[in-house]
């Protein structure tokens, strides 16, 4: 395993494919209450030919969490230290939900550091912030167990949960097994988040990617985040939250054409 020490916490990550050929970079960010095996689904079909690094956000997997509260510029300047850790000078870049506000806080302030972005299940303003303080205090009060059932039925269609019911579980389970300081840390982060003026300066190549049934993030915030960067496109695949392991297949051969093009 290996490990980044920063000066108040750790993250953990991990490199798949060649990284002796010079491969360009794909990194994927994981959504709230995830860690990066969220990913496993994309791997074989991208490693051939991309050195994939995934991270555990600080608070999630095997990444210490700082107490809170947490900013999406922290968020931002994690994935900033693991690159320069690394000497990665660019990188494509393909974050889901908070995984991909971080995308567009990076799209933001450090473009010249990303290729090609891929924005899944996201919005440039997820929520409220009295709905994120009404999770923190759920959380606070109850832990992150009593979250399991609602977050299954957002994440997942009820016909896919019935059909691969070990699959949504083992997500369920990183779900469980997530700090609560680093799950409120997100939630600070999303509560503040607001990226709708500012998504306009992204110059990238950006695919915006929704589940056609997704609660979360429907198909209207990804086609907004399409039409209010300067080269954006979106594609809607069927699933609900978790669209790359619900319909992982479309999901690869979407990234696979939209970075090789």
């Amino acid at each position: 395993m290996a490990y980044l020490e920063l000066p108040s916490h750790r993250l953990h990550y991990r490199i798949d494919g060649d990284q002796k050929g010079g491969a360009p970079w794909l990194l994927f960010c994981n959504s709230l209450g995830t860690d990066l095996s969220m990913w496993d689904a994309q791997i074989g079909a991208l490693s051939p030919h991309f050195r994939v690094l995934r991270y555990d956000r600080r608070g999630h997997g095997r990444s210490s969490a700082p107490p809170p509260p947490y900013t999406l510029a922290d968020l931002g300047h994690d994935v900033l230290a693991l690159l320069d850790a690394l000497e990665i000078e660019k990188t494509h870049f393909c974050g889901l939900s908070i995984g991909g506000l971080t995308g567009q806080w990076l799209g933001v302030h450090a473009g010249k550091r990303l290729d090609k972005i891929v924005l899944c299940a996201t919005a440039a303003r997820i929520g409220t912030p009295e709905g994120w303080a009404t999770r923190i205090d759920a959380v606070r009060a109850s832990g992150l167990e009593g979250l399991t059932a609602a977050t299954a039925e957002r994440w997942f269609t009820p016909a896919y949960a019935a059909s691969h019911g070990d699959a949504v579980d083992r997500v369920i389970k990183s779900l469980g097994a997530t700090s609560t300081d680093g799950y409120i840390g997100g939630c600070t982060a999303l509560a503040a988040a607001d990226l709708q003026e500012e998504i306009a300066k992204i110059a990238n190549p950006l695919l915006a990617i929704s589940g056609e049934r997704d609660p979360v993030c429907p198909p209207a915030d990804l086609e907004n985040i399409a039409k209010c960067v300067q080269r954006g496109r979106h594609l809607s695949l069927p699933g609900r939250h978790i669209v790359n392991i619900e319909f992982a297949s479309g999901f690869n051969a979407a990234l696979l054409e939209f970075l090789h093009a």
